[in-house]
């Protein structure tokens, strides 16, 4: 199939080659074309199904409609569902998004920015890994369009879109109180991201006013460590602590490590344990008990950041920073 060029666009509309570069790359009325001619070339470009060399768009403008996306993990749902609502956002407003995975590696995360910069991407939407604040910096510093999700750096003056794991976390466990919960494990990584720090803290100060707080009943996991690794930790853990009568879990990724577990001890939910985990997951609709979990508002996150980001890339001097905090929701099923 032949590739259509502005040429061929030129001669089926009748005018010049220019008037079709003028109206193509938006400045038709900037150049005093009438709507009538600028409707005309956009209706045949339609009709020919023009496509526009990016490279050499990229090198005319010093754009290329591209979107750079660092998340976590691509394969976990949480990132996938939150990459697929961003690119959804980003291609009604005609930019493509690349996705990369950071596995939470500071290293793997550093060379990726960079190699989205090789790339050109207008703008990043990053979730950050615990060293990556330097990288940020970068950007920062280079005035390149960057907005966080799901996580930031509370010293850095950077836009960032995430929920409230705070509130979530102190509601979410005083619920499991209200439920006649009184030995509440909590299970966390051992990460020093701010939201992952948050929902910790929400879940002590619950139960600290409830003046049921117990620091042995707290499990911090290595992040990087096997499933099977995490699955035998929470069993040892469980077997010592048999006075667990409910356990929140603060990732999906633990929650559903911590089913095979309760599983593996012969634990019945919600008889013997209450569960909870942070971040829905499909395994935990299908679970018998189905799970209860702290549902994060998805696509308010990826619509807002997608937004913010375009503003920076539309005002790039004078934008404003915003620090969005969202509500989560929690979503209450069978396993309480």
């Amino acid at each position: 199939m032949k590739k259509i060029t502005i040429k061929d666009i030129a001669l089926e509309a009748q005018v010049s080659i220019s008037t079709v570069s003028f109206v193509l790359n938006d400045k038709g009325e900037k150049m005093g074309i009438s709507k009538a001619v600028i409707n005309r070339v956009q209706d045949v470009a339609e009709k020919l199904q023009y496509r526009p060399n990016m490279i050499a768009t990229s090198l005319r403008t010093g754009k290329t409609r591209s979107i750079g996306l660092i998340v976590e993990n691509i394969s976990n749902q949480f990132f996938s569902v939150l990459a697929r609502v961003i690119e959804e956002e980003a291609k009604k407003l005609g930019y493509r998004v690349f996705y990369c995975s950071t596995g939470n590696d500071d290293e793997r995360s550093a060379e990726l920015v960079q190699s989205l910069l090789q790339a050109n991407v207008d703008g990043f939407i990053i979730t950050p890994t615990e060293k990556l604040g330097k990288s940020i910096d970068q950007l920062l510093k280079m005035k390149k369009p960057v907005v966080l999700i799901d996580r930031y750096f509370p010293g850095q003056n950077v836009s960032h879109v995430v929920m409230d794991n705070y509130e979530g976390a102190y509601a979410t466990t005083e619920f499991l109180i209200q439920k006649g919960r009184h030995n509440i494990a909590l299970v966390n990584n051992n990460s020093a991201m701010i939201q992952m720090q948050l929902r910790e803290k929400g879940y002590v100060d619950a139960m600290k006013k409830a003046g049921i707080y117990n620091e042995e009943l707290i499990l911090h996991l290595d992040y990087h460590s096997s499933e099977e690794h995490k699955i035998e930790e929470m069993m040892r853990f469980f077997q010592k602590n048999k006075s667990i009568d409910g356990t929140f879990f603060l990732a999906n990724y633990l929650g559903l490590a911590g089913l095979q577990a309760i599983r593996k001890i012969g634990l019945k939910v919600p008889e013997e344990m209450s569960v909870i985990s942070f971040d829905d997951h499909y395994s935990f609709r299908l679970h018998s008990p189905s799970i209860s979990v702290v549902e994060q508002p998805l696509d308010a996150i990826g619509i807002k950041a997608v937004g913010l980001l375009m503003d920076q890339m539309l005002h790039e001097e004078n934008f404003v920073v915003e620090k969005v905090l969202l509500k989560g929701t929690l979503v209450v099923r069978e396993s309480v």
